[in-house]
């Protein structure tokens, strides 16, 4: 695994713990903070196999908040530098070194002027639909990177109501199984499973939802952006009225 990716799975597991920490800490003020029943609470997390998938979830989920934002920034997307040799290039009439550029440093800005500059013979009109065609097609592209985080966002409280189900019907099951009334201590097991697993595919939810959206409100903003740059070094190619 290369060092990027060591800082990746790090920065993960932080994510992780910071997810975790307000029910380990909300078990805690409700236990007294004594250390048994803390340790209880974190190995009923590990005894379902259900709250495992959502903790999993939980560090896939960061995982990926994190490496979203260090790739979905503007001057990754339409890097600066490359946008005014671009410009350079356009105003010189050097339109084959402006493809060379596009080739050698695929970015959403390149990949838009790619498809653009072998056009350029066509004229304004065919310019301008295949910059709105590729334009699209990358915007929908970062769509589909970010739509991982919605996916676990609306999966993360399924899994927890399956948990909840689960554990209920593990707390029916022991009132089925006695003779007499059972203890609130033996229902207490499936009870506790079913309330545990709920709070955690809320709690993985609600951020991983917050960060979708955050993202797909950038993506749109930098999408727009591109538009208004990539029409701007087209506008010299439209014929005088």
């Amino acid at each position: 695994m290369s060092r990027k990716g060591w800082i990746y799975l790090l920065l993960a597991i932080v994510s992780c713990g910071v997810v975790l920490a307000p029910v380990a800490l909300a078990q805690d003020q409700a236990d007294g903070g004594g250390e048994e029943q803390a340790k209880g609470f974190v190995s009923q997390i590990f005894d379902s196999f259900i709250a495992i998938l959502i903790v999993l979830l939980s560090v896939v989920s960061g995982a990926l908040i994190i490496e979203h934002f260090m790739t979905l920034r503007r001057d990754k997307l339409i890097p600066p530098d490359i946008l005014a040799d671009i410009e350079v290039l356009f105003e010189e009439e050097e339109f084959g070194e402006a493809m060379d550029i596009c080739d050698a440093d695929p970015t959403m800005l390149t990949n838009v002027m790619a498809a653009v500059i072998p056009k350029i013979d066509a004229g304004y009109d065919v310019m301008s639909q295949t910059m709105k065609e590729a334009s699209e097609e990358e915007a929908i592209k970062l769509h589909q990177k970010i739509s991982w985080l919605s996916l676990i966002g609306n999966i993360g409280p399924m899994m927890g109501l399956l948990g909840t189900v689960t554990g209920m019907i593990a707390a029916f099951r022991v009132i089925a199984a006695s003779d007499e009334a059972p203890s609130p201590k033996k229902l207490a097991g499936g009870i506790s499973t079913a309330l545990i697993t709920t709070t955690l595919g809320l709690i993985v939810a609600i951020p991983v939802m917050s960060f979708f959206f955050f993202f797909r409100n950038k993506i749109v903003r930098i999408s727009m952006d591109l538009s208004a740059i990539c029409e701007d070094l087209i506008e010299r190619f439209r014929p005088a009225e």
